[in-house]
């Protein structure tokens, strides 16, 4: 009965050992990740958006740090004096010279004090120039935004298309494989020279580096795609979707009108535009700073003096008074410092003028490609079809012996090499679209 017992328990730790072992090695499940939901976590956990977020909250929090200044100063004030060494005053009294001694040993004074701003031209100019920093803040942090969804787009378009171009080339190895084993049949039967087997062995081996290529490019570009969603590069996640899922889409795309394509969204000239704003806010507080100035200014004290071993004497003292500061001499400096603003000025709006034209360029480099794109894919798809009824035709005519291996392997390289321009096309529109809409500022457009 104590073997039975002991056997019994020895089943049951070696079932419960290969239940631990079982679930630690199971594999973790994948999360899968399509375009907009991995444009949505990279909004979310992209460092780059925390940064921008935090630039916005550091300008606000600086506007009311300037808020402030607008309202009443008070502090308060505590001072105790000890005299070591009274002072001696000389008095001439009646032809004769009485020397005295002025003060207390010990002296103190306890005080509030009070300031206002009431006219002051440049702090309030200042105000406004933060309120427009913080409008750039906001426009920067959009930008930054615009740019993230960019990238995310480009990786994830770039991801699908190694996924692609490996399915394609894992197709043609199939193929290749195929044609093979129908070579090495034939050459077996003596049906074919040992020539055109080690030519289709070739070919075989050569398409290998090709396959493994496309598969280490998906490695990397979901790796890419990882970062820049702000994850770990060895998480466990499925990236869905295929570049054949884009085809209608694509297909049944129209061009941008003329009024849909202006630059007013664009964040690099709204940026530009609010940079000119704030050189022009600098001006007025330049021209503030030399206007005159009125303050309101307050005090009480309350003191008290006396020599040692006596009682203290207080005293208590207050005023209101108000303060009145008209430049005169800084008008001479101001002037020449207007004159650099408006140097910088003139500059900025060049400036401005330029990055219009070059995204100008731009957007009618992007409407291009787009436009070649559609036109390719159109085109590309018919190719493709055809392409492959020929490979399917020249496989049946190569088994009963009406062609030669080298007419199945250029059928099977131009349908492989149609497959990747096809993809490549798809590609092209994708891209040039998402650098389309980053340039005019359009935020979270997919194409279905």
């Amino acid at each position: 009965m104590k073997r039975k017992n002991l056997s019994v328990l020895a089943s049951l730790l070696w079932l419960v050992l290969c239940l631990s072992v079982s679930a630690q090695t199971q594999p973790v499940d994948s999360v899968h990740v399509d375009l907009d939901k991995a444009i949505e976590i990279a909004l979310s956990e992209s460092p780059t958006m925390r940064i921008a977020g935090r630039l916005v909250d550091i300008k606000r929090e600086y506007k009311k740090e300037q808020i402030v200044s607008l309202f009443p100063d008070v502090s308060l004030a505590a001072n105790y004096n000890r005299t070591l060494l009274k002072q001696t005053m000389s008095m001439d009294m009646g032809g004769q010279t009485m020397n005295i001694k002025v003060g207390r040993d010990n002296t103190y004074s306890v005080g509030a004090n009070l300031s206002l701003p009431i006219i002051s031209p440049a702090l309030w100019s200042s105000l406004k120039l933060s309120s427009m920093d913080i409008d750039l803040a906001m426009e920067s942090a959009r930008s930054s935004k615009l740019e993230l969804v960019n990238q995310v787009k480009q990786a994830y378009y770039v991801y699908l298309l190694a996924k692609q171009s490996h399915d394609v080339l894992m197709k043609s190895y199939a193929n290749i494989e195929a044609s093979n084993q129908l070579v090495t049949n034939s050459y077996n039967q003596g049906l074919v020279s040992e020539f055109e087997k080690l030519r289709s062995d070739v070919a075989l081996q050569n398409q290998r580096p090709a396959v493994n290529s496309t598969a280490k490019a998906i490695r990397l570009a979901a790796m890419r795609l990882k970062v820049l969603l702000g994850m770990n590069v060895d998480e466990p996640v499925i990236f869905d979707g295929e570049l054949v899922d884009y085809e209608q889409g694509v297909l049944n795309a129209t061009m941008p009108e003329e009024k849909d394509l202006q630059l007013a969204y664009n964040s690099a000239l709204r940026q530009l535009d609010m940079s000119i704003q704030q050189l022009e806010q600098s001006k007025k507080i330049m021209i503030g700073s030399t206007c005159p100035m009125l303050a309101l200014a307050g005090s009480f004290q309350y003191s008290g003096m006396g020599d040692d071993g006596q009682k203290f004497t207080n005293y208590p003292y207050s005023y209101v008074a108000l303060s009145l500061q008209v430049p005169i001499i800084s008008w001479v400096s101001t002037s020449y410092k207007l004159k650099q603003a408006d140097l910088n000025l003139a500059n900025m709006k060049d400036q401005r003028q330029d990055v219009e034209r070059n995204l100008l360029i731009g957007v009618q480099s992007y409407l291009d490609d787009m436009q070649q794109a559609i036109d390719e894919i159109a085109a590309d798809r018919e190719t493709m079809f055809q392409a492959q009824k020929a490979y399917e035709i020249a496989q049946k005519q190569y088994e009963v012996g009406m062609n030669t291996w080298l007419d199945l392997s250029d059928a099977e390289l131009t349908l492989t090499s149609t497959k990747l321009t096809y993809c490549q096309a798809i590609f092209n529109y994708l891209t040039a679209k998402a650098n389309l809409d980053a340039t005019l500022g359009v935020e979270r457009e997919t194409v279905d």
